[in-house]
């Protein structure tokens, strides 16, 4: 069999010789697979006018309701003398989950017809413990007065680009001087994800698109820019996006049998609840297929970016393995990763869910009744789906890896 010596990127020097038959079968595989996400990216583009339809009936205030920007001037906790209209007397309470509240924040309006005017307002007392001082800002409710009487007043939220934008600024310069190019560029993939979400697979979702087919070209979209944009185009990232597709196919298929199985409704959250209030007629299942697509897919391409790493370095350092004796180097490696990722996969969760997690501790129900409610049993679909998924990937990325490398024969070993 004949070898080419193609050069596959590599971060320092030293070169893997490739085998040309199962480099040219990867690339046409890839290739197929760009063609499709091309067409069905097309099929698939979101109708403009369905989507703005529902951004009509979703309207977020009432007619004549304004939001105001306002400046903190002082913040109390004792509780006012209960009352209507605003200033001190204003009823206390609004804000996240109309939470009881014994807080207020006296604030000067920065915008709007009373600008310049100094408006009291009742706050949850969390919001008014959280922090919040002179000199922040927040954003008001503006409700116009009928008949000639004052608009009134209520706490929307607290104002947090600013510290924001300062944690993001700070996240690049670290990634700058830690990773450098390649941290730039993987920034830039992400900046590419995030406008394939919004402005492909979100919409599409909104016209009625097939859940499945929407996570599929959105996913293959974004793989095929992110990782040769973040990882160099080569060899090793063609095997690990062919990979990562494959291993975003199971996923997804595990995930359409899962939910059925389980009959989940997708209404396992208030999101989807709220949604289906606008727009009752998209299926819901469908979107909670995508959701556990796009879920998994930064640990997915994680793992296999590493495991076709792993095949160049094990190639590179013994030259004389059989393809055997690479692969199974190559899964040793695989199984630690897969060990250490599905527990992050878990704790992930965990984390994102602790609240809920710490409500339901406190409910008298067994454990096992809880965890067939709508709820958690979403959970738990999207974090078994996709560590099948994922499990699935590594050997079948290993596979495709050491098939693309050169033989032994090719490194001057046995063959």
């Amino acid at each position: 069999m004949g070898h080419s010596h193609a050069h596959a990127h590599r971060d320092g020097p030293g070169d893997v010789p490739l085998a040309r038959g199962p480099v040219r079968v990867l690339l046409v595989f890839l290739a197929l697979a760009a063609v499709a996400t091309v067409i069905g990216v097309v099929a698939l583009w979101p109708d403009t006018g369905k989507v703005d339809a529902l951004r009509d009936k979703a309207q977020f205030t009432a007619p004549g309701v304004t939001f105001v920007d306002a400046t903190v001037e002082s913040v109390s906790t004792t509780c006012p003398d209960q009352g209507t209209g605003t200033g001190e007397g204003a009823d206390p309470g609004g804000g996240p989950g109309d939470a009881p509240s014994c807080g207020t924040v006296t604030a000067t309006l920065d915008e709007g017809p009373e600008k310049g005017a100094s408006q009291t307002v009742g706050v949850p007392t969390a919001v008014a413990e959280s922090g919040l001082a002179g000199g922040d800002r927040v954003r008001l409710v503006r409700v116009p007065g009928d008949a000639g009487a004052p608009a009134s007043y209520s706490f929307d939220d607290v104002l947090r680009l600013k510290p924001l934008w300062v944690l993001w600024i700070a996240f690049i310069v670290v990634v700058g001087l830690v990773a450098r190019l390649r941290g730039i560029l993987a920034l830039v993939s992400l900046g590419f994800a995030g406008f394939v979400l919004l402005k492909f697979m979100l919409p599409a979702l909104l016209s009625g698109s097939s859940g499945m087919a929407v996570s599929l070209v959105g996913s293959a979209a974004i793989m095929f820019v992110v990782l040769y944009l973040a990882h160099g185009p080569s060899a090793r990232t063609s095997a690990a996006l062919a990979g990562t597709l494959l291993g975003v196919g199971v996923t997804a298929a595990v995930g359409e049998i899962a939910i059925g199985g389980a009959n989940l409704s997708g209404f396992g959250d208030e999101g989807a609840a709220l949604l289906s209030a606008f727009a009752s007629t998209l299926s819901f299942q469908g979107i909670f297929t995508c959701a556990l697509v796009v879920a998994g897919l930064g640990v997915l391409n994680d793992v296999t970016i590493t495991q076709a790493s792993a095949v160049w370095e094990l190639r590179e350092a013994g030259p004389e393995l059989s393809r055997r004796q690479l692969f199974t180097s190559a899964m040793r490696i695989g199984r630690d990763h897969i060990a250490s990722t599905i527990y992050t996969i878990v704790f992930a969760y965990a984390g994102s869910a602790l609240a809920v997690l710490m409500l339901l501790s406190l409910y008298d129900r067994p454990v096992f009744d809880l965890l067939s409610t709508e709820t958690l049993a979403e959970e738990v679909v999207r974090t078994l789906a996709s560590g099948i998924g994922l499990v699935l990937a590594v050997p079948i990325t290993t596979a495709i890896a050491v098939a693309t490398v050169a033989g032994p024969a090719a490194q001057g070993g046995r063959a």
